[in-house]
């Protein structure tokens, strides 16, 4: 493995002396920056940082005379995207819901029709493994090219025994095939299938007594997940199916408060859920439940964006003293992009995030929301060395302000230049 310096780097952000798992609060603003600096990488970790130094520099090359050196002169070098809430093994795009949605259909109007989630789980138990694997290969590679990391992925457009087997495969494959970090969830309960509607009881017994077994059995999920949401699954199936995966070694990640106030915040937080996910609709009561928990709340600015939903109160969660995660959503239906720097855009432009409280929603927080912080998320000497290397910017305020074009150049995953444009 080889060992990397990068010199004289503009600014390097999202520095961590403490080497916290998390931030909350005014802590995010906090989140340090240091300019005309270096890093150096050994082993696949961040061995030493700071600021430039003859005699510091001289000494890392004296001792280490094959080490790769980086100018990273006029560049930003900061952690690597975390993205902590995706769907991108799916069967096909969705853009004919997209044009019904620009037509005035909302989003649980196309599902009572047999769209939304149904669709893509009707496509699914057509395709193949192999089908799978290659679409969502063709993803990452997209996502890793924009800054992404490490990426969580779920399960859920299955909706059968086979087909959730069949989705969770596809993403261990993918793990052992890519070099981002990925985490795996169980989404079984994403939708009721239309042959269990008006029995929802039946197929939250599925879920509980066949598919989290065999799901468990063959080590396919790091994490369990429900969408407890108006329209989709109860508190009380919420409560039975969290219960039964906890029993079988399984974390909560709970999809909630996206259509209303569903009480799926109360009952992550009940079960000590690493993360709460969408949160468009949440009050004081919420944020109140939320506050000395262990768990993350996740908001992702590009589904509400692509939805034209309420955005969720993120500026005051920070505010009120409550970590904050931002993630992509990705996903055919309500998220068709994967684009990290796009979501640290709408960050700031939509929820009044500073660059600073961005960047560690979408790293350090992101990473705590996949149990990934005490590796991932910020610069940290012992730190995995994920790192995205900017082409020439003015500095960490320029990310979010220069949407829509891609400013990472190269990206570097356990210490190795993984993409180089």
């Amino acid at each position: 493995m080889s060992s990397i310096l990068i010199e004289n780097i503009r600014e390097l952000a999202g520095i961590d002396y403490q080497t916290r798992i998390l931030l909350s609060g005014k802590e995010m603003t906090d989140f340090e920056t240091l300019h005309n600096a270096y890093v150096y990488i050994k082993e696949g970790k961040i061995e030493a940082f700071g600021k430039m130094d003859r005699d510091v520099i001289y000494k890392i090359r004296q001792q280490n005379p094959d080490v790769l050196i980086m100018d990273a002169s006029g560049r930003l070098v900061f952690p690597a995207f975390c993205d902590a809430h995706t769907h991108l093994v799916y069967p096909a795009s969705r853009e004919i819901e997209y044009i019904d949605k620009i037509k005035g259909l909302s989003y649980e109007e196309i599902a009572r029709r047999g769209g939304g989630i149904l669709n893509s789980a009707a496509r699914m138990q057509m395709a193949s493994e192999d089908e799978l694997f290659s679409s969502a290969s063709v993803r990452i590679e997209e996502i890793m090219s924009m800054g992404t990391g490490a990426v969580e992925i779920k399960s859920g457009y299955g909706l059968t025994t086979d087909s959730e087997l069949k989705m969770l495969r596809v993403i261990k494959r993918l793990k052992e095939n890519h070099p981002v970090r990925i985490k795996a969830t169980f989404l079984g309960a994403h939708a009721v299938p239309q042959q269990y509607k008006g029995r929802q009881s039946e197929y939250v017994d599925l879920i509980i007594n066949e598919m989290i077994p065999m799901v468990v059995a063959e080590d396919l999920a790091d994490y369990i997940d429900v969408f407890c949401d108006k329209g989709f699954f109860t508190v009380e199936d919420t409560d039975r199916i969290l219960n039964a995966g906890m029993k079988y070694g399984l974390r909560p990640k709970i999809h909630a408060n996206e259509l209303a106030r569903s009480g799926g915040i109360q009952v992550g937080v009940k079960y000590n859920a690493l993360s709460v996910d969408h949160l468009e609709f949440t009050e004081d009561e919420e944020i109140e439940v939320l506050r000395g928990s262990e768990t993350m709340p996740v908001v992702l600015p590009g589904a509400a964006f692509f939805l034209n939903m309420p955005y969720a109160p993120a500026r005051k969660m920070i505010d009120e003293g409550l970590p904050l995660a931002m993630a992509s959503d990705f996903n055919p239906g309500s998220s068709p992009s994967g684009n990290m720097q796009l979501i640290l855009s709408m960050a700031s432009i939509l929820y009044r995030l500073t660059p600073e409280e961005g960047l560690a929603a979408t790293t350090i927080n992101g990473a705590y929301a996949m149990g990934l912080s005490e590796e991932l998320g910020s610069i940290a000497v012992g730190k995995t060395a994920n790192l995205c290397v900017t082409r020439p910017i003015p500095g960490l305020a320029y990310l979010p302000y220069y949407y829509g074009t891609n400013k990472v150049d190269k990206l570097i995953l356990d210490g190795e230049i993984c993409v180089e444009h």
